[in-house]
């Protein structure tokens, strides 16, 4: 199985471990490609504070974050796992998996980034800044320019089994499956069902921070129990034995991604 994640807009200090190796990541064939951007967000960030600003999206108060860029080939670096944070990886709590389930965790995880396209969570990297949705001078659009180096790589990391695809729409521009491997993909879409005090109908509603807690509870779930579905027909029932309501058919024509609704009524 193989679980694509998104990353998180904040990120934890880079700290004071050695620098990036970038040889050294997951999916050594984009290593061209990441040093490309790379190099561009650098030159950007250590030229011109006010133009990076602009380009990356930052507000006044994220100026520090151009600073960090422009000294990413010297700055700390630490397990990807521990540098993303927020809901969902709060909810995955990755550091309190037992060995078994990190070692899972391993195997089968990867952060797509805008930076550097896709990285596993034990692969060691400093804190940046810049997003899948960012257009950067010289390369243009990220989520354009990572499809190429994507799609000669993903086939073969995605292996002969589930494709589990958790990203948000951003990161899913960088990388879509196809063919076989789209037929073993399933994407997951967490619904909010309430009852109208009214009427008595169900409603239901996408809610993007429970959207993200509940999809890192799902992938901890899975790690935790060693469940390993070999297919999206197996995930349904691996989730539904796991206590989650899951609504999903078979896709109308073969070669498509699965489409999961899981259904929540209670927040939290």
């Amino acid at each position: 199985m193989l679980v694509l994640l998104p990353p998180s807009e904040g990120k934890a200090s880079s700290g004071r471990g050695a620098p990036l190796k970038a040889e050294e990541l997951s999916l050594p064939g984009l290593t061209p490609a990441r040093q490309a951007v790379l190099d561009e967000l650098v030159e950007l960030c250590a030229a011109d504070e006010e133009k990076a600003r602009t380009v990356l999206g930052l507000s006044e108060g994220l100026r520090g974050e151009v600073a960090k860029n422009a000294a990413l080939r010297t700055a700390g670096a630490r397990p990807a796992g521990e540098v993303y944070t927020g809901v969902l990886y709060d909810a995955l709590g990755l550091a309190t998996l037992d060995t078994a389930a990190k070692r899972r965790a391993t195997r089968s995880l990867l952060v797509f980034s805008g930076l550097w396209g896709a990285v596993g969570v034990n692969d060691r990297i400093p804190s940046y800044r810049c997003s899948m949705g960012v257009k950067l001078p010289g390369l243009g659009a990220l989520g354009a320019y990572w499809r190429t180096p994507m799609a000669s790589v993903m086939p073969e990391a995605a292996g002969d089994g589930l494709v589990l695809d958790l990203r948000s729409s951003a990161y899913a521009a960088a990388w879509k499956p196809k063919g076989d491997v789209a037929a073993r993909t399933a994407t997951v879409r967490v619904l909010h069902a309430q009852v109208d005090e009214e009427t008595g109908a169900e409603k239901r509603s996408v809610v993007s921070h429970f959207n993200k807690a509940t999809k890192g509870r799902i992938v901890r779930s899975l790690l935790t129990t060693g469940t390993n579905p070999k297919d999206p027909a197996e995930l349904v029932e691996a989730l539904r034995d796991l206590g989650h309501v899951v609504e999903a058919e078979a896709p109308a024509k073969a070669g498509k991604p699965w489409a999961l609704d899981v259904v929540v009524r209670e927040i939290h």
